[in-house]
């Protein structure tokens, strides 16, 4: 098995979730050869701010690189289909950003591609699974604890998009894709319900709806979590600011999910509640150290992260000691030591922690059938369909 340090990555993408990648992997001792933007100029700026021996010029530089072993892809979502082909052709291990594509077209032939390379690891960035409590409540759920599932509701909000002055790539369809709210923080929330409950979605209805139907879009670009301070110009918006989502699960259960980028003063929260007939678990992203345990017949309580009181398969996920808190950096890390093992043994795990292509391919077909529901105004079955 190969030592930690003798493999080599680079990062596509230079924006706000590509050097959360780069310092993830430098903190689990991945080496990082190099990084490449949209251009070569912003290539070359972000090696030197990052401290990187290599701005590549373009993909097919970073490709031809042999030292490079893993290709992590941060770029907006319309080049993820061709960026991915690439990589996989060229022989690199691949963890692209969610969403995996911008249609089940797309996710499928990456599914594929995936398959005609088993010697390869593909993986979706999907981060959230990784705080030890999400991890916790997915092993208190598989051992039973909390009784047979009949409920889970939950929301993920945010206030970077609340004014008609905020701006980025995300709100054109053309970039992003035709779902923003959902398909940027709602695959986000499906993911993890369905990796935590192992519950899979059988039917949906869904509701949209855009409150700045235009935006001012500046004149230059403007980072993600950036607000713009230069002139702009109007940019008319088809995707949505706020989803909500009725949930049919296999088995009759039931569940909601509410999605806003619109939401004063919630910066990133993701909340989830799942009613068992034992026990409830509930979780929030802000603050992820601790997971709410409900009882009837007993007095509710509060888990923190202490490795030293969660189930031993979590463990080796949760480094530092109770009150010393694990936040959204350390859910990279945490990612990669599960993507990177399997790297090492050169084969994927049998049953991965981690979001597969597989995975990915099954949030975008619900993000097309929630897009479905909303525009048709009715119930969409999707059961067989994913």
């Amino acid at each position: 098995m190969k030592k930690l340090g003798e493999i080599s990555a680079a990062v596509v993408g230079t924006g706000f979730i590509g050097p959360v990648h780069m310092e993830a992997l430098r903190r689990l001792g991945v080496r990082v050869s190099g990084i490449l933007g949209s251009s070569p100029e912003k290539s070359k700026k972000a090696a030197e701010d990052l401290g990187l021996a290599k701005g590549y010029r373009d993909l097919d530089e970073l490709l031809a690189d042999k030292d490079v072993n893993v290709v992590h892809l941060a770029s907006p979502n319309r080049l993820h289909i061709s960026q991915t082909l690439a990589c996989l052709e060229a022989g690199k291990h691949v963890i692209c950003e969610k969403p995996l594509a911008m249609t089940t077209g797309e996710t499928k032939s990456l599914v594929d591609a995936a398959r005609k390379h088993p010697e390869l690891i593909t993986a979706v960035n999907y981060n959230i699974r990784f705080y030890p409590l999400c991890l916790q409540a997915h092993a208190m759920i598989r051992r039973g604890e909390i009784g047979e599932i009949l409920h889970v509701t939950g929301s993920y909000v945010q206030d970077w998009l609340l004014y008609p002055t905020d701006f980025n790539w995300r709100v054109s369809s053309t970039d992003g894709g035709a779902l923003r709210a959902v398909g940027d923080i709602g695959t986000h929330w499906l993911d993890l319900i369905g990796f935590v409950t192992g519950l899979e979605v059988e039917a949906l209805l869904a509701d949209l709806w855009t409150a700045h139907p235009v935006r001012q879009q500046p004149l230059s670009a403007v980072g993600t979590f950036s607000q713009a301070k230069t002139a702009t110009k109007d940019f008319p918006v088809d995707t949505e600011d706020y989803g909500a989502v009725l949930l049919k699960f296999a088995g009759g259960k039931r569940g909601t999910m509410t999605v806003s980028q619109i939401t004063a003063g919630r910066k990133n929260c993701l909340r989830f509640e799942i009613a068992g007939t034992k026990k409830s678990l509930a979780w929030n992203s802000e603050i992820p150290h601790e997971l709410w345990i409900g009882n009837r017949t007993e007095s509710n309580r509060v888990l923190m992260a202490d490795p030293s009181l969660l189930h031993e398969e979590v463990r080796p996920y949760a480094n530092y000691p109770g009150g010393h808190q694990e936040g959204f950096p350390d859910t990279f890390k945490q990612l990669y030591r599960a993507v990177y093992h399997d790297i090492q043994a050169g084969k994927r795990s049998a049953q991965p922690l981690y979001a597969t292509f597989e995975d990915g391919h099954r949030e975008v077909a619900l993000c097309e059938a929630i897009l479905d529901s909303h525009k048709n105004n009715r119930w969409v079955n999707t059961k067989g369909k994913i």
